[in-house]
């Protein structure tokens, strides 16, 4: 008998590193801590977050979206989604996250730097890697759960390029749908451009083409927004933080829809001063993007204290 316990023992060790092929697996650890990416980067180059990029894994009759994890500007599909691919995966769901924007060209780290290239052409990898996640489960859709950059750019993708019919719930951490103003890059720009000059475009393009495209009233931007940034058939959630750096100000990230629910974390925990960075990794915020893909589940909300940056 004790042998055999061993041997559960051994095989149930297994499964958590190993995962199964499809959504349900045992357990995985659940880091409540945005920064807990990186060193997963670090010993893994290239790699996925725990739960994430499982192939075989095949959508159940309770979550038959596959969820696809969209990161943000700089992040990657392993150090933007260290909280999400494994909590989702606990919670039974397939979950898929891929790297865009990427100078695939240039060595490692700089390499795994995502979100560097235009919108418009990552946007056309998302659509391919949402196909490739269609194919492989056989599910009819995805949810997105996207953060920063990974909640806009998906739009040109769902507005321009055919994805309208293939996303149902968009739900979207520190949501950028009007505009980022960090180092007040917004009201530069607009003075730069009243005189003929888009000099905050120009500079950031060989480096990073999205960022001066995520700068209110870029033309990327006006794109987007024109005609309204969403689209019939897909329910939206934004989850916005009051202490958001980078978005600025914060309301930027509240825009008012049909099938739209906009939801401020400090509301729902006054003891929760997570900002731009740390949303993606914290329980507060982890809960409300539960209950956005499964609203037919909803779960209480957690208070419980939550510092910038590290989650």
């Amino acid at each position: 008998m004790r042998v055999r316990n061993v041997v559960a023992a051994l095989v149930g060790v297994a499964a958590l590193f190993l995962g199964s092929g499809t959504a349900g697996a045992d357990p995985l650890p659940v880091p409540y801590q945005f920064l807990a990416g990186v060193p997963l980067e670090l010993t893994n180059p290239g790699g996925s977050a725990p739960g994430s990029n499982d192939w075989s894994c095949k959508p159940t009759a309770e979550h038959p979206n596959p969820v696809v994890l969209v990161h943000g500007t700089a992040g990657n599909r392993q150090t933007n989604w260290a909280t999400y691919a494994p909590l989702l995966a606990n919670e039974g769901y397939c979950v898929f996250s891929l790297t865009y924007g990427a100078h695939e060209e240039l060595p490692w780290p700089l390499s795994a730097i995502g979100g560097m290239k235009p919108m418009d052409q990552s946007a056309a990898q998302l659509g391919a890697f949402v196909d490739q996640v269609l194919t492989a489960t056989g599910a009819e859709k995805v949810d997105l759960v996207g953060h920063s950059q990974g909640t806009l750019m998906p739009t040109y993708w769902v507005k321009f390029l055919g994805g309208a019919d293939k996303v149902d719930k968009y739900v979207s951490l520190a949501p950028v749908w009007k505009g980022e103003g960090a180092f007040d890059l917004d009201r530069n720009a607009a003075a730069l451009r009243a005189g003929g000059m888009d000099v905050a475009g120009a500079a950031l393009a060989p480096l990073c083409g999205a960022c001066g495209q995520l700068v209110a009233g870029s033309p990327f931007m006006n794109a987007v927004r024109d005609g309204g940034v969403y689209e019939p058939g897909i329910t939206y959630t934004n989850i916005i933080t009051r202490y958001d750096e980078i978005v600025i100000p914060y309301t930027s990230g509240y825009e008012e829809g049909p099938n739209t629910t906009n939801l401020v974390v400090q509301d729902f925990c006054d003891r929760n001063f997570g900002e731009h960075l740390s949303i993606a990794g914290e329980p507060v915020a982890a809960a409300l993007v539960l209950n956005a893909l499964d609203p037919a589940n909803q779960r209480p909300v957690p208070c419980v204290f939550v510092p910038p940056v590290f989650g």
